[in-house]
């Protein structure tokens, strides 16, 4: 029976205290080669990641799968090397300068109607020097979904839906907190790993795992922890999502 949706787990490191990047949302290159391995090792046990465009401005690329072991493994799941990279944005406003159009992923964009006609629009105007550029290293991505919601936001639970009858069972989210925020408003999240790292960042403006308008605490998600483990003077936290039926 084809599933409703993929399984959908995040996975994002953060501050002691909670944030997943400093005040100026600077690439968050705090955790240590550990944590850099277990991310690594997540990615490559899904069909695709999620992530969005904040996210994607912020380091200008994705992680790939380098560890040949996990590519082997892979491979002998008869997966491609690489997960399909999904990209976010109402507004598509990316820059396709970026390294992440170089990286040889397969790379799919969600958006809006209106970001689907942005990003076109777009590439038929970058400048004449980099037409060459546009066409050898800035493809379009190779799919775009448009999924709205009356209110011409993303529906990101329908577009779930959608990648569950393209052959996508498990969906890595690696942030950021808005896109977290809606995808438990909505729950659509059935794990969570966080990575505690040996830091304090501070910031009002900072943001977390879990950003937007925030739950009340009766109506807040509950979570059951999985496991825990440290390494070094990091922590690994595993939850699972608890229903209404747990």
């Amino acid at each position: 029976m084809l599933q409703h949706r993929p399984h959908t787990t995040v996975v994002l490191a953060m501050s002691a205290d909670g944030k997943i990047a400093d005040f100026r949302r600077s690439p968050a290159r705090f955790g240590s080669k550990v944590d850099k391995a277990h991310l690594e090792k997540q990615i490559a046990a899904s069909d695709a990641v999620l992530f969005g465009a904040g996210t994607l401005a912020a380091y200008g690329t994705t992680l790939t799968i380098s560890n040949p072991t996990l590519v082997k493994l892979r491979a002998q799941g008869g997966k491609p090397p690489q997960p399909v990279h999904i990209v976010t944005t109402h507004s598509a406003n990316l820059n396709p300068e970026i390294k992440f159009f170089k990286q040889s992923v397969r790379r799919w964009l969600l958006t809006t109607t209106a970001g689907s006609l942005s990003w076109k629009e777009r590439l038929r105007t970058l400048p004449s020097t980099l037409e060459i550029k546009a066409q050898e290293c800035f493809p379009e991505f190779e799919q775009i979904l448009v999924f709205e919601t009356p209110t011409r936001e993303i529906d990101i639970s329908a577009a779930l839906k959608h990648l569950a009858t393209l052959h996508i069972t498990r969906l890595a989210v690696l942030g950021g907190g808005e896109l977290v925020a809606s995808l438990l408003g909505l729950n659509l999240i059935d794990e969570l790993w966080l990575t505690v790292c040996p830091l304090i960042l501070g910031g009002n403006n900072a943001p977390t795992p879990v950003d937007g308008k925030g739950f009340l605490a009766d109506l807040a998600p509950k979570l059951q922890l999985l496991e825990v483990h440290a390494v070094e003077q990091e922590v690994f936290l595993h939850y699972r999502l608890q229903r209404p039926a747990d």
